[in-house]
């Protein structure tokens, strides 16, 4: 099942090929003759790579020379990040170019070297690329768009066996009232039950289809598995079908029309959508405006796994159909795996079920799938096989649950495919978050937009929302500033089995093609680290233990991979990250946190100007910062813990780029950059554990891009400084903001907003002892939707004019007894300006 992306992979290097930029630059380096060849052999290549795709797994030798071609790709692109790289130094060469410092810092940078270099590197890509398109014509593939790539189509039918299906009562009363109760208007009222692939969902709707109550409430009973494509013409000829069992093939648009009005015409009808994927609004309400002949009482079911079909189509509340119960999932396991009552003459293989049903996470295919397995064994080294083996690696026939959730894979966008896949490098259970996956994505290159000037971390954030909605995530806690989620096991091993070769979590390497790779020291000693590491992109040490210790394990780590964009060496204890960091010219991403013996960084790290993440969090024996950080011009995220009392002028303030900045458990640090407006770009602040921080920089105020802000646990902390209140205009564009453990404040200034009392939507205000009442400003508050107040045992009201915030939907107090006790529902003093918000959690 291991998918190989060469198409898309080729599709954006060409993109890139063919783009003004690199127009540029092959003529300014002299090498657009052989970036035309570049382009014209990748085309004629990738024309029929699809066809080879859906080939490969008949043929090996198809299938490696997919790889080879994948990997010149790769190679192309990689030269293509070197002449990126170059540009960048040469703008901080003419940045700094009065200083003969900073040309010696460059003093490697040869411009004729350079081209003379690259002129061989193209020319040897080129031959590769030649000798792959050589190859081709032995395969005899046939050129393919991404228009006429043949998906296998999902069938199904009304009819379940109802003694079969476990666990599914609740569900099934949810549904049969949704039918039956009575509703007004003349709409069709329509319900989606939405859940991951395999789950149940179908069956669930068989059952209900199947229901004698329903049999007898409706006229016509109409069941129609949705295609892929959403073609309403064929629509009708099921829905027809479905409802008459006339076939209507050979008929037209309009014909098929006149028989569904004549089908339908004043009759109560039960419609199951099954497996729908159409997120095209237009075409949803084209067939439903053909359905509106029905009679009062006419409903509709539909099965989709996208929560956003389910919120186009759905007239009603989406229905989320949980996991099966453990208890449930065993009584259908062995319901498969043995004939009845069997399974009381081998208890041995009940054992052995019960921890192969703990792998299945409740979804019921899973459970079928291994059951029916294992029904014509009774070996039990056949059963410890499936309950220590990855799903991923079993034999899987067309309607087990593999193949069905690859069906959702299939069904996505390139871009999400990739970001999806990547995934797999973290082991199941893991829990993610935004501020950390967005940045792995991003350093890898996976975040595109067809927008020009969209961010990486909304484009990021679009794609998480993405596959929520398609059920690759589930989202497990919903924080403040965040929210953390993850992957279903099974949909970890989908991701595996389509990355087979890419990713390696597992210290088993089977080629030499690993891309991402995470290497634990606790599995395996560091000495045992492969040589062929030349194609590693992303590496992630774990060192529980604190072995990585020693300077020369970590440069090993970095010679054996020279094309690294991502390394993650957080909670390691070296004490110095070793010089040849320099050479990892295409390094975007680097996180050292928590690490407590390091206590600075070589200078050299500055001549990474592709580096756009760099984490310090936690790195608490950190001395100073390197003195040339400025000329790292790419940088978007800095997390910083710094034993400095002063940041000097003439370095972070410096990074215009900056999106990302966070000052973590700095407890020297009296004073942040007085020029702190210089970063013009900044969109989140974060300042946690800073107990000898006396004051904020007057710059602050003219921060108009930021969007977050938290001021956490700073106990010296003056927030009530007269020069910061002053007046401002309204053109802030803060929507998140969390102030708490700041002993000294007894009222919420202002200027704490950044002129932006309309566009704030989510505020936090904890562990505030001497703050005693809110401000009047309060009531502007017109956008807040969500309001934290924890832990503010002083504070008695809330402000005058709450109940004007239309806007807020949920409010949380806690740890404020003068206040609760004003809150109580109906009674409580404070209880009018609260009435009117829907979420509301006031704990005694």
């Amino acid at each position: 099942m291991a998918e190989f992306f060469a198409f898309e992979i080729a599709g954006k290097v060409l993109e890139k090929l063919g783009s003004a930029a690199y127009e540029r630059i092959s003529l300014a380096w002299g090498v657009r003759e052989e970036f035309e060849k570049l382009k014209l052999t990748l085309a004629a290549i990738r024309a029929v790579v699809l066809d080879a795709e859906q080939q490969q797994a008949r043929s090996l030798e198809l299938s490696l020379w997919l790889q080879r071609f994948k990997d010149a790709c790769y190679d192309v692109e990689d030269l293509i990040d070197e002449f990126e790289i170059q540009a960048l130094r040469r703008l901080v060469l003419k940045r700094g170019s009065t200083g003969r410092k900073v040309r010696h810092f460059f003093s490697g940078s040869n411009p004729w070297a350079f081209s003379f270099r690259m002129g061989y590197k193209i020319k040897k890509a080129n031959e590769i690329l030649n000798e792959v398109a050589a190859e081709k014509a032995k395969f005899h593939l046939t050129e393919k768009h991404e228009t006429n790539v043949i998906r296998r189509e999902r069938e199904t039918y009304s009819f379940v066996k109802t003694s079969s299906v476990i666990g599914r009562d609740e569900a099934k009363q949810h549904l049969v009232n949704f039918l039956m109760n009575p509703t007004d208007g003349e709409d069709i009222p329509v319900l989606p039950t939405v859940g991951i692939g395999g789950i149940g969902k179908t069956t669930l709707a068989q059952l209900v289809f199947n229901e004698e109550s329903v049999k007898s409430h409706f006229v016509l009973r109409i069941w129609v598995c949705v295609t892929e494509d959403f073609d309403i013409k064929q629509l009708m000829i099921k829905i027809i079908k479905s409802a008459t069992g006339r076939e209507c093939k050979d008929m037209n648009k309009e014909e098929s029309h006149k028989v569904l009005q004549d089908c339908l015409n004043g009759k109560r009808f039960f419609m199951v959508l099954d497996d729908v994927w159409n997120e095209d609004k237009k075409k949803w309400s084209e067939l439903k405006d053909l359905l509106c002949g029905g009679a009062q009482g006419s409903r509709i079911i539909v099965t989709t796994r996208s929560r956003k079909v389910a919120t186009i189509i759905g007239t009603t509340p989406q229905y989320d159909l949980e996991h099966l119960s453990y208890e449930n999932c065993l009584s259908l396991f062995l319901k498969l795996a043995f004939k009845e009552g069997e399974e009381k003459q081998h208890d041995n293989l009940v054992r052995i079920g019960e921890g192969i049903v703990q792998k299945c996470k409740g979804v019921a295919l899973a459970v079928k799938t291994l059951g029916s397995l294992l029904c014509s064994t009774r070996v039990q080294h056949d059963w410890e096989l499936v309950r220590d083996s990855e799903l991923w690696k079993l034999k899987q026939e067309e309607n087990d649950i593999l193949p069905a959730l690859k069906l959702s894979y299939d069904h996505l966008p390139w871009y999400l495919k990739q970001c999806f896949a990547f995934c797999s490098v973290f082991p199941k259970d893991f829990e993610f978050n935004p501020l950390y996956l967005i940045p792995l994505w991003m350093a890898n290159g996976f975040l595109q937009s067809p927008y020009e000037n969209e961010e990486p971390e909304d484009i990021g954030n679009r794609y998480i929302q993405e596959l929520l909605s398609r059920s690759f995530f589930q989202q497990v806690e919903d924080k403040f500033l965040t929210f953390t989620f993850k992957m279903h096991d099974l949909v970890h091993d989908l991701a595996l089995s389509v990355v087979q070769n890419e990713v390696n979590s597992c210290n088993h390497y089977s080629t030499g093609n690993v891309r991402h790779l995470l290497f634990d020291l606790l599995k395996q000693d560091g000495s045992q680290l492969p040589n062929n590491l030349s194609c590693l992109q992303s590496l992630f040490l774990l060192d529980e233990e604190g072995k990585a210790d020693s300077e020369s394990l970590i440069a090993k780590f970095i010679s054996r991979s020279k094309h690294l964009r991502v390394l993650h060496f957080s909670g390691c204890s070296f004490e110095h990250l070793p010089n040849n960091i320099r050479y990892l010219k295409q390094l975007r991403y680097l996180n050292l946190a928590y690490n407590g013996n390091i206590k600075r960084l070589p200078n050299s790290i500055c001549n990474l100007q592709s580096l756009e993440i760099l984490d310090l969090g936690g790195c608490t024996r950190i001395e100073e910062l390197p003195k040339d950080i400025r000329y790292l011009i790419s940088l978007r995220k800095l997390m910083v813990t710094t034993k400095q009392t002063r940041l000097q002028e003439n370095g972070i303030c410096c990074l215009s780029t900056l999106r990302i900045l966070a000052f973590f458990e700095c407890e020297n640090l009296e004073k942040l950059c007085e020029d702190i407006q210089n970063l013009t770009a900044l969109r989140e602040l974060y300042i946690e554990e800073c107990n000898n921080l006396v004051s904020l920089p007057q710059g602050l105020k003219y921060l108009t891009t930021l969007e977050n802000l938290a001021i956490v646990n700073c106990e010296k902390l003056d927030l009530t400084l007269e020069e910061l209140e002053l007046e401002r205009k309204e053109e802030g564009s803060l929507r998140k903001l969390w102030i708490g453990g700041v002993p000294k404040l007894e009222s919420l200034p202002q200027w704490i907003l950044l002129g932006s009392t309309k566009t704030l939507q989510h505020l936090y205000i904890g562990e505030l002892e001497n703050v005693s009442r809110l401000p009047t400003w309060f009531q502007d508050l017109t956008s807040l939707q969500s309001l934290y107040i924890k832990n503010c045992p002083k504070l008695s009201s809330l402000a005058e004019g709450m109940q004007h915030l239309t806007a807020l939907k949920r409010l949380m107090i806690g740890g404020c007894p003068k206040l609760s006790k004003r809150c109580i529902e109906e009674t409580g003093e404070d209880w009018p300006k609260i009435a009117h918000v829907v979420d509301i959690i006031v704990e005694s």
